[in-house]
């Protein structure tokens, strides 16, 4: 399965710029993305794993629940 990157945009407008087959390749360009973007950049750069592109794109789109918070 593919690694899709992408940066997300206020209001969850997603901008696929990449995909990669391997996961160090794809993370390797999300820091790189990161650190070139001046403070302030709107949106972020997320990478997915994904069957296909609209998997990644609906996975995007979810909201994740926090952990456990507390002792263990």
């Amino acid at each position: 399965m593919p690694y899709y990157l992408y940066r997300v945009m206020p209001l969850g407008v997603q901008k696929k710029l990449n995909q990669f087959e391997r996961f160090r390749e794809a993370s390797a360009e999300a820091k790189a993305l990161r650190a070139a973007d001046p403070p302030g950049t709107p949106g972020r750069v997320k990478v997915m794993f994904a069957d296909n592109e609209l998997q990644a794109e609906d996975l995007l789109g979810q909201v994740r629940e926090a952990g456990p918070s507390g002792d263990d």
